[in-house]
């Protein structure tokens, strides 16, 4: 039976079938699951204040919670389809769609040893600034690659190992410098940036997911090389500022097989870094190209690369249209049903944190602020830059607020559309 209670009154041993609320409230990412002790505060901790239980499957409110009692049914090991259903809902309903910090990536094993990138190995603004020469460096490279190809020569994707090495350097140093770097590209820049980026977010990803460094590398590799093909695209449909016609389309679809034609003819032949270049179009649905596979048929790299190119392209200002906000990115991508592998999304928000770095959100004090650094260990707090009062719509004195801070008072309530509120170059408050 399903009864809805208020937070208060959750105990371990409880079956949460449904949290009410909106997902950017809550630090969950499974719609249902048996409630721990972790859970049970991590979520009286946050801004829900309702879930609906199932008693049939664990505790009733009215039952006796003490140690004696019998011991509460096994969590599943395997997603029900509530929580297929949850991540296919529209935005008004993602909240069904949370992260849950307790677990380890949400792909049936954690991390290998020494894979997850630790952010004291370096700070944000040390490596910002690191980041910063890389993408300026590797711009030339992959502009130059893109070059030949036009020019009819061939590629050399040896050419491009010392800057995957570069990338992987930056990613293990800080996670989220490069990535939020490489985000800030101008439409002229878009084609040669946007391929750094999907390679930092591939190695941020593969990282995640506790895949060895030989992988780690072939991700990044195959992030940097996904879009070669588009180097044989006209440059008036790629830099068209409008809508493309059905047959500019056709055109532009071709890109995944001529990218993997030219690299198999330069000599390319890492199975990982070819299907990330043929199906990173793919979609889990079957609706993708070009050739329309379905779930697993997809291979694991391809699916890792719809992910990171899809978040790099609607995160960037392009000819046709400007970049949404990183956190309002990931809430759409959430929504988007039969589009991405829901697994390896739930990683790829954990690689990145719920609110990635330049996110705006209000804060409980009606503070809009921006996130400027991630907090080890929680996905809902991280350090975050007020410098703007909602309530007075007045700009304040810009002051820094670590919200994972013990007995820090605010707390994030939403996320905010920096377009609606008319701010322009917010990665002023957190880029220096």
């Amino acid at each position: 039976m399903l009864r809805t209670i208020d937070s208060a009154q959750l105990q371990p041993g409880m079956y949460i079938h449904k949290l009410l609320g909106a997902w950017v409230k809550h630090p969950f990412w499974r719609a249902s699951f048996l409630a721990s002790a972790e859970d049970v505060l991590c979520l009286q901790r946050s801004a829900v204040e309702q879930v609906v239980i199932d008693t049939s499957r664990g505790l009733d409110v009215a039952q006796d919670l003490g140690a004696e009692q019998a011991e509460p049914p096994e969590p599943e090991t395997k997603r029900d389809t509530a929580t297929d259903a949850a991540l296919d809902t529209a935005q008004d309903q993602a909240g069904e769609a949370g992260i849950d910090e307790s677990d380890e990536g949400q792909t049936g094993r954690a991390p290998a040893p020494g894979k997850a990138p630790s952010t004291a190995a370096s700070s944000l603004a040390a490596e910002v600034q690191r980041a910063r020469r890389i993408c300026l460096d590797g711009r030339e490279t992959v502009e130059a690659m893109f070059r030949d190809v036009r020019l009819g020569r061939t590629v050399d994707p040896e050419r491009a190992m010392p800057l995957v090495e570069q990338i992987n350097a930056s990613v293990m140093r800080h996670p989220n410098a490069l990535i939020s770097v490489a985000r800030l590209k101008t439409a002229d820049d878009y084609t040669y940036l946007h391929s750094m980026a999907v390679a930092a977010l591939m190695s941020a990803l593969a990282r995640q997911q506790g895949l060895s460094d030989e992988q780690v590398l072939e991700a990044a590799m195959g992030g940097l090389l996904h879009d070669m093909g588009k180097a044989m695209t006209p440059l008036e449909i790629l830099n068209k500022p409008g809508r493309l016609t059905d047959g500019e389309f056709d055109v532009m679809r071709r890109h995944p097989n001529d990218g993997m034609q030219l690299l198999m003819a330069a000599g390319m032949d890492n199975p990982a870094v070819l299907q990330i270049a043929l199906h990173h179009h793919e979609k889990i649905d079957g609706s993708g190209y070009p050739h329309k596979l379905v779930g697993d048929d997809i291979s694991l790299m391809a699916r890792m690369g719809a992910i990171c190119d899809v978040y790099d392209a609607v995160t960037s200002d392009r000819p046709y249209k400007s970049g949404w906000d990183p956190a309002e990115s990931l809430r759409h991508m959430v929504s988007w049903k039969g589009h991405f592998d829901p697994l390896l999304l739930q990683a790829f928000v954990k690689s990145l944190g719920i609110y990635p770095v330049g996110s705006l959100v209000r804060l409980a004090s009606d503070k809009l602020a921006v996130v400027v650094e991630q907090a080890p260990g929680s996905l809902l707090m991280p350090r975050v830059r007020a410098f703007y009062s909602a309530r007075s719509r007045i700009q304040i004195l810009i002051h820094d607020i670590d919200l994972a801070t013990p007995g820090c008072q605010d707390r994030i309530v939403n996320i905010e559309s920096p377009a609606q509120w008319g701010f322009k170059s917010l990665e002023k408050l957190w880029l220096h």
